[in-house]
């Protein structure tokens, strides 16, 4: 990667391992100062300052914007998963996994904007899914919480376009991560798992970390100032192609 990102501050969400670890070694290579944050260090201290960070806690997202003193991006990466539909998600799951992937969201962008203000870079841009796009089996809680993020950051990128920060999202398909290969662990047969999802995306595969790391950087970029309240799917044609069988 060129060096685009060069004099740049970036601070990254969930950034201990998967999209988000991959995501702050594009940025660390691309010359930028970055921030991991994230419950536990991971991977991080290698390409980044590591910033323990829970987004579900206020508290938490407080004390470590505290320890940032210039940023220009912003990068929303953490969340958990559910599986499920309506009838088998307790309440306390859904208050649970909205407050980290909606509410966590919201938390991180909130104690940033002073910082993105000053910057002539500034950009926030979210991890969202296809799961926002496309009605998945048993993923109801999930689905709704990436809903919110699309909608989410087509509301920011109107509410923030006078203080000159770019809002935009990327919509990954299935990814090949440890989130991922965690839930393929606790099915019955993982090998028969992984083949459906790999069948489900019209490429015959997961996507991958760092695939989708890229589509997030090219949107943090500042050489796409002009680029805002788009979400770019990284999905393997799962949104939009139909293969025929």
């Amino acid at each position: 990667m060129s060096q685009e990102f060069k004099g740049l501050t970036a601070a990254v969400t969930g950034a201990g391992s998967g999209i988000g670890l991959a995501t702050l070694k594009l940025l660390h290579d691309g010359g930028a100062t970055v921030f991991g944050l994230d419950i536990a260090e991971g991977g991080i201290t290698e390409f980044g300052t590591w910033l323990q960070c829970d987004v579900g806690d206020d508290e938490s997202v407080t004390a470590a914007f505290a320890k940032i003193s210039q940023l220009d991006i912003l990068i929303n990466s953490a969340a958990i998963s559910a599986t499920g539909t309506v009838e088998t998600n307790s309440s306390e799951e859904w208050h649970k996994v909205m407050n980290i992937n909606v509410v966590g969201i919201v938390r991180t962008v909130r104690l940033a904007l002073p910082l993105l203000r000053k910057s002539s870079a500034a950009s926030v841009t979210n991890v969202c899914s296809i799961a926002a796009t496309a009605g998945i089996p048993k993923r109801a809680l999930y689905s709704a919480t990436k809903g919110a993020v699309l909608s989410l950051t087509l509301a920011m990128a109107n509410d923030h376009l006078q203080d000159g920060v770019r809002v935009n999202c990327v919509n990954p398909g299935t990814a090949d991560t440890p989130w991922v290969q965690r839930l393929l662990a606790q099915a019955a047969d993982p090998v028969a798992e992984r083949k459906a999802l790999e069948a489900r995306q019209p490429l015959g595969r997961l996507v991958s970390a760092e695939e989708v790391a890229r589509a997030l950087c090219y949107l943090a970029s500042p050489l796409q100032a002009s680029t805002t309240g788009t979400s770019l799917a990284v999905d393997g044609g799962m949104q939009g192609l139909r293969i025929p069988k």
